[in-house]
C-alpha cells in the first residue's frame, strides 16, 4: 500500500474541510457532523457537508464531489473527510470508496492509518473490502472475490 506523508497541500485541504464543518454544524448534537474537501488538478478546493436525514443522505465526500463537478472540476487529485468538533480525518465509507474508485480511480484519500494520518490511492483501499452476508456477517478478506 502506497502510504504517503501529508504535504502542505494536504494539510490545507484538511483545514478547509474542518472550516466547512465547523461553520455549518447544527446545535449541540450537530446533525451536520462531517465535512469534506476535494482538490482538483488545478489546485482549487471544493467543500461539502453531509446532509443528514433519517432515510439516509449523502455523505460529505459525495457533496464535495458534486460541488467540484458543478464548479467544472473533472480531474480530482485528493479528498478528505473530517468530523466536527476537532475529530480530524475519517476514512470514507464503503459507498464513498466505490464511487471514488469508479469516478476518480487516481484520487488519493487522506485518512487515519496505523502510522498516523496519511494519503493513500483509492485503488489501494478497495482490495481490503470484505464480503458481508445476513447469515454469516462480515467474512475474512477473500482475494478470489476480486479476481
Amino acid at each position: 500500500m502506497d502510504l504517503r506523508e501529508l504535504t502542505p497541500d494536504d494539510q490545507d485541504l484538511i483545514a478547509y474541510a474542518e472550516a466547512v464543518v465547523d461553520a455549518n454544524t447544527d446545535g449541540d448534537g450537530g446533525v451536520h457532523t462531517m465535512g469534506a474537501a476535494v482538490r482538483d488538478a488545478q489546485g482549487r478546493m471544493h467543500g461539502g457537508i453531509n446532509v443528514y436525514h433519517f432515510l439516509g443522505g449523502p455523505c460529505a465526500e459525495l457533496v464535495a464531489l458534486g460541488h467540484a463537478r458543478a464548479s467544472g472540476a473533472r480531474e480530482l487529485t485528493t479528498i478528505v473527510a473530517v468530523g466536527n468538533r476537532g475529530r480530524g480525518p475519517v476514512g470514507p465509507c464503503g459507498r464513498d470508496r466505490q464511487i471514488l474508485f469508479d469516478y476518480h480511480p487516481g484520487i488519493r484519500v487522506i485518512l487515519p492509518t496505523d502510522v498516523g494520518v496519511r494519503s493513500v490511492r483509492i485503488e489501494d483501499l478497495m482490495p481490503l473490502a470484505a464480503r458481508w452476508t445476513p447469515d454469516e456477517g462480515t467474512q475474512a478478506f477473500d482475494p478470489t472475490l476480486f479476481g
